[in-house]
């Protein structure tokens, strides 16, 4: 139990760290570094800086989201200008320097988007400031994502939440999918955890198939830290357990007690030991004929 937790605690560590890279700084002083490798449909960029020096955000784009760029002029000679934007609902950032060689480097300008903010104080959000706005445009927090959160009737967002869920890919489709099996986690940042655990629909719904429905989510967390699925389950009731609670599967799995263990135990004895009984035999070592 203790190194699930600590797992979890790991992908929530991320989380964060990721936000933080983005988040931090404005776009004074901010510069960009472009390497366009030959054979490639991508442009690796990297952009840091900023007026306190913190930002840190690097990734590959698609040539066609780097509006302007000349990826063949690029990769002539060098001391050529280079021009580009970047366009997102959230802002965009407009770039110039120079280059060749296939590498360029430059400054950055960035721009908020006034409709964007706007459509988020609509929805309860809090304006963001000029930090959080280039945070969500490099990341792509998306309409799109707020109007599902929105008709799912969950919590009001913060920018926050909306930068960890968009860097976890939880996106519309993921949420609307959770929907659709008739589940929501009960806030955000159970909605967090769901999704850097990759809790999805399919594995809702298999423990809904088995007999499981309506499960808690600090349950879902913990069976899914585990690696606990629908299979699993199947497997116990295949050899004789068909009503194990939620907590009985953490426990089993948690020290390693599989289906056929529990077959073997029961074999070399002459009453179906419980599932607490295959725990402790399982911790002490006991290894069956």
């Amino acid at each position: 139990m203790t190194r699930m937790f600590a797992f979890f605690a790991a992908i929530l560590v991320s989380v964060v760290a990721v936000s933080s890279a983005c988040t931090a700084g404005v776009s004074e002083g901010l510069r960009f570094h472009l390497d366009a490798k030959r054979g490639s449909a991508t442009v690796y960029a990297s952009f840091t800086g900023g007026k306190n020096r913190t930002t840190h955000w690097s990734t590959d784009f698609n040539t066609g989201e780097l509006q302007g760029l000349d990826v063949a002029q690029l990769r002539a000679d060098s001391g050529r200008p280079v021009r580009f934007a970047l366009v997102r609902e959230a802002g965009r950032l407009d770039c110039a320097g120079s280059g060749g060689r296939s590498t360029a480097s430059g400054v950055c300008n960035f721009t908020d988007d006034d409709s964007f903010s706007n459509f988020l104080v609509s929805r309860g959000v809090k304006r963001p400031t000029e930090d959080e706005s280039l945070a969500m445009m490099s990341l792509n927090v998306r309409r799109n994502l707020v109007e599902a959160l929105h008709s799912a009737r969950y919590p009001v967002p913060s920018v926050d939440d909306l930068v960890s869920l968009t860097a976890l890919s939880a996106n519309a489709d993921y949420i609307n999918g959770l929907a659709q099996v008739g589940y929501r986690p009960r806030d955000l940042n159970t909605l967090v955890q769901f999704k850097a655990l990759d809790v999805t629909p399919a594995y809702i719904q298999s423990f809904v198939q088995s007999g499981y429905g309506n499960l808690p989510s600090d349950q879902i967390v913990q069976l899914k830290a585990l690696d606990i699925n629908g299979d699993y389950v199947a497997s116990f009731k295949a050899a004789g357990y068909p009503n194990l609670t939620p907590d009985q599967l953490v426990s089993l799995k948690a020290l390693g007690v599989t289906a056929d263990y529990a077959r073997a135990v029961r074999e070399s004895g002459r009453e179906i030991p419980s599932a607490e009984r295959l725990v402790e035999l399982k911790a002490i070592g006991f290894s069956p004929r």
